[in-house]
């Protein structure tokens, strides 16, 4: 004969385990996470150096010389700005 249980939901025990089942896959995959993200923003800081140097490269093919506030705030001798 077989036992008959009551209703048909789960265990207490059953529900902990998928609860802890849960919890160490998500331990294991939120450092992952963390580490695209982090190269995600590398790889947009190394596009935007790449794009001002291409910018920066064309201005100086365009007019001789670098543009005048590249290397910093620049003022001209009046102390106003360039």
């Amino acid at each position: 004969m077989m036992s008959h249980r009551p209703g048909k939901g789960f265990t207490l025990i059953e529900l902990l385990v998928v609860i802890a089942i849960i919890a160490i896959l998500t331990a294991i995959l939120f450092p992952v996470f963390g580490r695209a993200k982090e190269s995600a923003r590398a790889a947009t800081c190394i596009s935007n150096m790449h794009e001002m140097y291409v910018k920066a490269s064309a201005y100086k093919m365009d007019n001789g010389r670098y543009p005048c506030l590249l290397f910093g705030y620049a003022e001209r001798q009046d102390h106003l700005p360039w």
